[in-house]
């Protein structure tokens, strides 16, 4: 009994393994549509200002109870060039695991999977997402994101906010409100990653090499 037992956890070892580099290939290509797209997508001129960047792809609608939010995705922050050691090549920071729960994401189209990016525009957004867990709104200053073109984003909104916010659900992009959304550590997903404990703030604070899964999201980040 106990050898089957042991058999069935090894066998479900790569599937496991396959289905965290999934999500990273899934968060790579929601950063590939919605900042690839210069008419609709996220500004450009944000996204290199940005000192951090959450992607979720797939939150689901309800999954918490009435009105919830809830998902899984990564975090990545700028390197310092002149830090030591060296940053990784494309200057992002190796990604850690982040959820998002509860809340309400405001676009959600039939109950579709909304996927959702966030812009951390500040030092103190970026202290915030270090913290264990945070409220979006109660602890930092949040907004919807402009979109497209129309992002000349000098609204007082997007001038202030530690937080600007995007989500996209069949086809459909736009500026979100995570107003009462909390963002946590993933530490199970990040254990998967690395294959130890660690915290998201040792991630992003001492330069951890990436995992080989990382390497295709972590090039995509560093195009745009």
């Amino acid at each position: 009994m106990r050898r089957n037992l042991w058999v069935l956890l090894f066998a479900a070892l790569p599937l496991a393994l396959h289905a965290d580099a999934g999500r990273l290939k899934n968060a790579e290509a929601v950063l590939t549509e919605m900042a690839g797209s210069a008419d609709t997508g996220i500004p450009r001129n944000l996204l290199t200002k940005a000192k951090c960047v959450v992607i979720v792809p797939g939150v689901k609608k309800g999954a918490i109870g009435v009105g919830g939010q809830y998902g899984r995705g990564y975090m990545s922050c700028r390197t310092d060039p002149s830090d030591a050691p060296p940053p990784t090549p494309s200057h992002w920071t190796a990604p850690a695991a982040i959820r998002i729960e509860g809340g309400s994401i405001g676009l959600q189209i039939g109950g579709t999977d909304t996927d959702v990016i966030l812009l951390v525009m500040n030092d103190r957004g970026v202290e915030r997402l270090m913290a264990s867990k945070f409220t979006v709104g109660a602890e930092a200053a949040a907004a919807a994101g402009p979109v497209g073109r129309q992002a000349n984003a000098s609204t007082d909104a997007t001038m202030m906010a530690e937080i600007l916010s995007w989500s996209h659900a069949r086809g459909a992009f736009a500026g979100v409100s995570l107003q009462g959304s909390t963002l946590r550590e993933d530490a199970g997903e990040n254990k998967l990653l690395y294959g130890k404990e660690i915290t998201n703030k040792e991630i992003i604070k001492s330069h951890v090499a990436p995992p080989a899964a990382a390497e295709s999201f972590l090039k995509t980040l560093s195009k745009f």
